[in-house]
């Protein structure tokens, strides 16, 4: 069985789920890009718990995690199977590294989870688990998150972190404003470390780099990223897929982490104001 490659997608506002946009076009081409996994463990900025758990319904919901947005979002479902049989694999797997894993069988999709999803799998084909964040967690410790789960990428299971590069809602601005000069060099920042296989750096987030509080005023977002570090191996090299900016300040960003030479490149990054 071909060994996947580990994401890290950001997934913007939930309108990307309908937007004409650079990040939208890069994920509705990516999963025919990829191997078709066996099922898909997504792990969402926008579910954390006090210690990591995974959802086991069998037909997981789609869960509308957002107020003001046009109606056409509120219609928008991902019907997905869900992936029960995969917590027990999951929990042996954190089991090994002294970590302990939670069920939630009511638990549904988040719009992080399912926005992605419905852009790079739209048929809903695929079953779906969702795994938690850990709150107050640290960097090191969604790399190692990451790192238990790093088997599953040659079982046929894809680990999807979905998140955001650079996440700061009190700076948005209208759509295809050029991003500020914080964000940018956070960015750069970012993938310049991850490009270099730099954990000890990537680890010191969020008390560095200088601009990671204007980029993260608070660290959730960014923490999906670490667990598809840890997932893609002790080696694994980043290659950045895609490069677009969303409502001024939100870096689109996407990563493939070890085995990324199976994943198509976006042919064409887009940088507002370069």
């Amino acid at each position: 069985m071909t060994k996947l490659p580990s994401l890290f997608v950001s997934h913007g506002a939930p309108d990307l789920a309908l937007a004409e946009h650079p990040a939208a076009s890069f994920l509705a081409q990516l999963g025919a890009a990829l191997p078709r996994p066996k099922a898909i463990l997504v792990v969402s900025a926008h579910w954390e718990r006090h210690a990591p758990a995974i959802t086991t319904s069998p037909s997981p919901v789609t869960i509308h995690d957002f107020a003001g947005w046009p109606r056409a979002l509120y219609d928008l479902g991902y019907p997905a199977p869900g992936a029960p049989w995969l917590a027990g694999r999951v929990a042996g797997l954190l089991a090994a590294q002294g970590l302990s894993l939670a069920t939630d069988p009511l638990r549904g999709l988040d719009h992080g989870a399912w926005v992605p999803l419905r852009l790079g799998w739209p048929a809903a084909d695929i079953p779906v688990a969702q795994l938690s964040l850990i709150r107050g967690g640290d960097a090191a410790a969604h790399l190692a998150l990451g790192r238990a789960l790093a088997p599953l990428r040659g079982e046929g299971v894809l680990v999807l972190g979905s998140g955001a590069a650079v996440h700061n809602l009190g700076a948005l601005t209208l759509e295809g404003t050029p991003p500020p000069a914080w964000a940018r060099d956070f960015d750069a920042w970012l993938a310049e470390a991850l490009a270099a296989g730099d954990r000890e750096a990537l680890c010191q987030f969020p008390a560095a780099p200088p601009t990671a509080h204007a980029a993260h005023p608070t660290p959730e977002h960014l923490m999906p990223l670490f667990v598809a570090l840890g997932a893609g191996g002790e080696a694994a090299g980043a290659v950045r897929l895609h490069d677009s900016w969303s409502y001024g300040s939100l870096s689109m960003a996407a990563y493939a982490f070890g085995g990324s030479e199976t994943v198509l490149r976006d042919p064409a990054p887009t940088w507002p104001g370069s």
